[in-house]
């Protein structure tokens, strides 16, 4: 048997195993018997001509073989639940399911009121919304429509700039109670500063056009902007907010305009080849609008 020979559903317990270590987590997984996913991986195996995983006290560990394949099982998986997608969409109406990409407090804090209104305008639409501050590839259709915080370089997008979405240092008002307001910049040093742990590409960005932001000791760090949001909006310090967030909150105070000013350029991107398709095009539309219209009512916030 080579490995052409074998289905979807075999490459599907692959990446299974893979990504829950061990057979029964895979089988758990998938919704299959655990025989079903030891049939699946001897017949990989087999077809390999050499083992892909280790037994050990820890589970499954892959082999170089096993982890030279991921990259290409999961191209499968994505293009398997992009056709999937493309099927279930209607030629010339807006119906079906439309995958969307966006980091965490995007996803959760802006985009739920603008989805709504587009399912109302069209029922029979179906979103699944992927939430993450890492960069999902549209030309490997892990997404239908991304919202980016970083300028787009792939070929063969649609790409809508959206412009900067301004961000300023707020804190709760019962944080400032206990340990006073900070006036300049410099004031910062002596506060509890919320941040983040891992720098991704628009923290990257930001640094090239903020360079001492990297010299910043922070007291608490997370790699999720909705933990940092959490934990402003809990009185556990100072951080970073979206401003058009942080000023829905009354009791959230906007520190030291004017001191410190960023902007989260945003972009909107779509793969060329879903322009014309009736459930992306109105998807791609709605997002377009709801996101412009949240920038520009926090473009010139007062102070």
């Amino acid at each position: 048997m080579s490995m052409l020979a074998l289905d979807w559903d075999h490459y599907r317990t692959f990446l299974a195993i893979l990504q829950e270590g061990s057979q029964s987590g895979a089988a758990r997984a998938l919704g299959l018997t655990q025989p079903t996913i030891a049939r699946h991986l001897d017949a990989l195996e087999r077809a390999a001509g050499k083992p892909l995983f280790l037994r050990s006290y820890q589970g499954l560990v892959p082999t170089e073989t096993a982890l030279s394949m991921r990259s290409y099982a999961e191209t499968m998986a994505a293009s398997a639940a992009a056709l999937a997608r493309a099927a279930s969409g209607d030629g010339d109406s807006p119906e079906g399911t439309v995958r969307i990409s966006a980091s965490e407090v995007i996803g959760l804090e802006v985009l739920p009121p603008i989805l709504t209104e587009l399912q109302h305008r069209y029922p029979r639409l179906k979103i699944e919304l992927s939430l993450s501050d890492m960069v999902e590839d549209i030309l490997k259709q892990q997404a239908d429509i991304a919202v980016r915080m970083v300028k787009p370089s792939q070929g063969a997008l649609v790409s809508r700039r959206i412009g900067g979405i301004p961000l300023g240092m707020f804190a709760h008002r019962r944080y400032l109670d206990r340990y006073g307001t900070p006036e300049t910049v410099e004031d910062l040093s002596h506060h509890r500063l919320i941040g983040f742990d891992r720098q991704f590409a628009y923290v990257r960005e930001m640094l090239k056009t903020y360079p001492t932001m990297a010299q910043v000791r922070f007291d608490f760090r997370s790699d999720s902007n909705v933990a940092q949001l959490a934990m402003i909006r809990a009185g556990g310090g100072i951080g970073m907010s979206q401003i058009g967030l942080g000023i829905r909150d009354p009791d959230l105070v906007h520190l030291l305009p004017g001191q410190i000013e960023l902007q989260l350029m945003t972009y909107l991107v779509m793969h060329e080849n879903l322009r014309m398709v009736p459930r992306c095009r109105v998807t791609f539309d709605a997002l377009a609008e709801g996101l412009l219209a949240y920038r520009t009512a926090t473009a010139a916030p007062a102070a």
